[in-house]
């Protein structure tokens, strides 16, 4: 399973998600897991995340500093299973980039995963600081994708 997060710049929520599920594999032992982040605008191409991403995934007892913004490519949309955007102007730019159906049924808001159907955004604390609440809200809905697809590749019953 390759699973990309997306967000803006790449700076921000996306590393973070990035940071948890990484994690989360690693918790899970979901060996055949892999997860990279991008952003929509590429403005911070290059860079690694905001300090203050960082600072609070050290927190939590991850480490994205080594992590670099890059822009979403077309390319993504062909080789990653499952991409997760985190806010619907994500959701669409993300899907703007589409070919196909197949590519559109990829394209998921990662916050349905914890609120389905309520089609959630993930706030940019890049302005507000609410970098805890962004942690705090992707670990549960990271923690529903992974329920989600344990139960799609070994259904109970």
């Amino acid at each position: 399973m390759k699973i990309l997060m997306v967000c803006l710049g790449n700076i921000c929520r996306s590393p973070l998600a990035h940071g948890i599920l990484d994690k989360k594999i690693v918790e899970h032992s979901l060996t055949d897991w892999e997860v990279d982040s991008a952003g929509t605008s590429g403005w911070h191409s290059g860079e690694a995340p905001d300090s203050r991403a960082i600072q609070v995934a050290k927190t939590h007892n991850m480490d994205i500093s080594q992590q670099v913004s890059r822009k979403i490519t077309k390319q993504d949309l062909k080789s990653y299973d499952l991409i997760l955007t985190m806010d619907s102007s994500n959701y669409q730019d993300v899907m703007n980039l589409c070919e196909n159906d197949m590519q559109r049924e990829k394209v998921k808001l990662v916050m349905n995963y914890a609120y389905p159907g309520k089609n959630m955004s993930v706030p940019d604390p890049y302005y507000d600081n609410r970098f805890e609440e962004v942690v705090e809200m992707l670990d549960i809905a990271i923690e529903e994708l992974i329920a989600s697809v344990a139960a799609e590749y070994h259904p109970v019953g």
